[in-house]
Formats: C-alpha cells, sequence, structure tokens
C-alpha cells in the first residue's frame, strides 16, 4: 500500500508546489525537443512519461487545492 502525499496546507507551500511543477514542465519541454533533435526514441518515451507525471502532479495539486478550498467554505457555513 503506497503512502498518501500530504498536500501543502498553507499558501506558501501550496506556491512552491506550482513552481516546482513548472519547473519541471520546463525540464521535460526541454528533454522532449533535445530527443526529437537526436531522434532517439528511448529518450522521447522517457519524456513523454515524465511529462505524464508533470500533468499528474498538476492535477493532483488542484483537487488538493479545491478540497482545501471546500473546507474553508464548509467551515465559514457553520
Amino acid at each position: 500500500m503506497a503512502k498518501k502525499k500530504k498536500a501543502p496546507k498553507s499558501n506558501i507551500g501550496k506556491v512552491f508546489s506550482v513552481g516546482m511543477q513548472l519547473v519541471g514542465a520546463f525540464g521535460v519541454i526541454k528533454q522532449i525537443k533535445e530527443a526529437r533533435g537526436k531522434n532517439d526514441k528511448l529518450e522521447l518515451a522517457d519524456a513523454v512519461i515524465s511529462a505524464a507525471a508533470v500533468v499528474t502532479g498538476f492535477a493532483l495539486l488542484i483537487r488538493a487545492m479545491r478540497e482545501s478550498d471546500d473546507e474553508l467554505t464548509e467551515a465559514d457555513a457553520l
């Protein structure tokens, strides 16, 4: 059973997480360009898989942000 990754609770943590995902995205774009330039299919496959990981990371971060917003609105309603 995999450990559940904790979502950042503070705004600074959320901004830091977004920044890390953006850095990862730029790295993947560079990796894809280099692989296409070399015509290296294995490197390109690695870059595509890395891109999928970045997209998944963004999706998890967005979900965590929405859940924290939902918790705040529920607390305000009480």
